[in-house]
């Protein structure tokens, strides 16, 4: 047990004596091991100090160009991108909402009036956030202008999380695919458009369009299974009013 002994007091016993020079002798220990510890430490830094200032070196301009590359390349490049973008997106809108709808499109995906259009934008901007959107504008246009090669290769490389985007996408892929009587390949995308979102829009119209094409494909039961889901958790949605009418004819293919 480790005893106090006070200023001035001398040990008397030799047991006594013998504690005291093993305790001195644990401390320089101590000191003696921190001592060296310290010495191989520094003896590593000056003998690798130019690694080390190299290393810290590299790690500051790593961070300090990626900082700098958003500042100064990455923002602006993408204010350039939007406002090149501007005059194609307004011919789109315009095709969506107006008349002459095949040249607004061939508009938009070219440009004109001297502006780029979305194909200039992919082509000039690549990496921004609007040449990605771009994509999806490019692959809706040529689904419109029933170019449908086009239209799946533009919206594939459409990337996005949007609520709604995301799954438009998919399903305008599909609707390509099943235009070009690839129904199969068309079920599989309206069943991820409808299944990569839980909305009140996009949700029951895909559903609606994998049942559609399930009934086509001989495959009843799966086809039930969309419109059962439509009738049960989409009662609003424009699809459920015709829904008990395609529930019927789901169960009499099914034999239900």
């Amino acid at each position: 047990m480790a005893t106090y002994n006070k200023r001035g007091y001398k040990p008397k016993t030799k047991e006594e004596k013998v504690e005291e020079v093993e305790q001195h002798s644990t401390t320089a220990e101590v000191f003696n091991t921190l001592d060296e510890s310290a010495s191989k430490t520094e003896e590593f830094v000056e003998k690798n100090q130019k690694y080390i200032f190299v290393i810290i070196g590299i790690v500051a301009v790593v961070v300090l160009g990626y900082l700098g590359y958003n500042e100064f390349v990455s923002k602006p490049k993408q204010v350039t991108a939007m406002n090149d973008m501007f005059q194609a997106q307004k011919y789109f809108n315009d095709a969506v909402n107006g008349t002459a709808k095949d040249s607004l499109y061939t508009l938009a995906l070219k440009g004109g009036e001297g502006k780029f259009g979305m194909l200039d934008v992919i082509e000039e901007h690549g990496g921004t956030p609007s040449a990605n959107l771009a994509n999806y504008y490019a692959g809706t246009a040529y689904l419109h202008l029933k170019d449908y090669k086009n239209a799946i290769k533009y919206l594939s490389d459409f990337k996005s999380d949007d609520e709604i985007l995301a799954p438009l996408s998919k399903g305008n892929i599909g609707d390509a695919f099943a235009q070009l009587n690839q129904s199969e390949d068309a079920l599989d995308y309206y069943e991820q458009a409808a299944e990569l979102r839980n909305n009140e829009y996009t949700t029951p119209m895909y559903l609606y369009k994998a049942g559609v094409i399930a009934l086509e494909l001989g495959k009843a039961d799966k086809a039930l299974t969309y419109f059962n889901k439509i009738k049960e958790e989409f009662p609003n949605a424009s699809e459920a009013g015709t829904i008990d009418v395609f529930i019927g004819k789901a169960q009499v293919l099914a034999g239900k």
